[in-house]
């Protein structure tokens, strides 16, 4: 898999980042979600994890030029009270992918559809903050 750098959120220890993909999906970068009442709603099936990244993460989807044209169903996302999101997507376990990031133990990365940019709306596909 091809995957091309948008943007990063740099806080806190960590480094949640954006990317897009030749196969028009897009992955994220995140820490790691350990909360049993947040992983209970998620319905996680095997070859699922979730990450969490900071709300602003999303401004840098306006970089990108993917769009969900092909009926692909929107992630599933939580947004928590201290301004991020948790997102649930596919395990990246593409070898090519992997190589190109840094990821500290405490975060991993996920690949959602271009959905994501219909469900994060307006505010975040189109304005880059």
């Amino acid at each position: 898999m091809k995957i091309r750098f948008l943007d990063k959120e740099t806080q806190d220890g960590g480094s949640p980042t954006l990317f897009d993909t030749d196969r028009k999906t897009f992955l994220i970068q995140g820490w790691k979600v350990s909360d049993p009442k947040i992983l209970a709603r998620l319905d996680l099936k095997i070859d699922e994890t979730c990450v969490e990244v900071p709300i602003r993460l999303m401004t840098h989807l306006s970089k990108s030029t993917l769009t969900a044209t092909d009926g692909t169903k929107p992630p599933l996302i939580i947004r928590t009270d201290h301004d991020t999101y948790v997102i649930k997507g596919r395990k990246v376990t593409d070898a090519e992918a992997l190589a190109q990031m840094t990821i500290p133990a405490h975060e991993t990365v996920i690949e959602v559809s271009a959905a994501l940019r219909i469900l994060m709306g307006e505010e975040h596909a189109t304005v880059d903050a």
